[in-house]
């Protein structure tokens, strides 16, 4: 696995096998190695995973933190990389990130897995009030453990992950922790997700509190031309973390099949 650090364009892990490539895109408090415990499962297989704008390894890179930056970030990424047939895995923001990059119908995208995903149409609870909350979430260390044992997930993980999703979360810019809770999560891209012409494989966790399976049945999957839903049992929100066998075999599966 290679990692490319080049002044404009987001870090990013790259490793070259078999394909079409998997680019796994993060979670909001998530950085490339989210997906450690799901790339370890695909040996031999052509992998790419990205730091976002403000994330992780790519904190120095300037605003702004939007979702559509994220998208053309992503599409500079696979240009960066040379790769030109891959799969967008997506999860939570990164699932909105991989619906819009795929709205642009881009050369050489096959499909796209959304695990978790912000849905298309921002679901009924998301009001300003509950924005607010949110922005304040990642506010300190034991914000976040709070949130990741009461609201992220529903198993319990070994301490070393949950550390890790700690140093993650807090490893950020303000500008970059703040602009997913005050206004990506309310977005509404319907019309771009409606314009998604490759197949696309829904996850959610089955007492996932963020994005539950029957928000993304109703708001995420009626907006995609072509999509499978599949709900992963036991788990939370933190699905590649929870349950990165299951997640890992679905992904192949459905990889292999498009």
């Amino acid at each position: 696995m290679s990692t490319t650090q080049h002044t404009l364009v987001p870090v990013y892990d790259h490793r070259t096998g078999t394909g079409p490539t998997l680019v796994f895109l993060h979670y909001w408090g998530g950085s490339a190695r989210t997906w450690d415990l799901v790339v370890d499962r695909l040996p031999g297989r052509a992998v790419a995973a990205v730091d976002f704008r403000g994330w992780g390894r790519s904190r120095a890179l300037p605003g702004p933190y939007t979702l559509g930056r994220f998208a053309d970030d992503t599409l500079a990424v696979l240009a960066d990389a040379g790769i030109t047939d891959y799969v967008l895995v997506g999860h939570s923001m990164g699932g909105k990130v991989a619906q819009l990059v795929a709205a642009t119908r881009p050369a050489g995208l096959r499909a796209i897995v959304l695990v978790g995903s912000g849905p298309a149409k921002p679901a009924a609870r998301v009001t300003p009030e509950y924005r607010e909350a949110l922005s304040h979430a990642y506010d300190s260390a034991e914000s976040v453990a709070g949130a990741r044992d009461h609201v992220l997930t529903a198993t319990e993980l070994p301490a070393a992950l949950k550390a890790r999703i700690v140093t993650d979360s807090r490893n950020v810019t303000d500008a970059a922790r703040i602009e997913w809770p005050l206004r990506g999560i309310a977005q509404d891209i319907t019309e771009h997700t409606r314009r998604i012409d490759v197949p696309a494989l829904v996850v959610a966790g089955e007492h996932d509190q963020v994005e539950p399976a029957g928000v993304l049945r109703d708001n995420l999957v009626p907006y995609l031309a072509r999509a499978d839903f599949v709900v992963v049992p036991r788990t939370g929100h933190l699905i590649p973390l929870e349950a990165p066998a299951d997640l890992a075999d679905a992904v192949t599966a459905f990889a292999t099949a498009v």
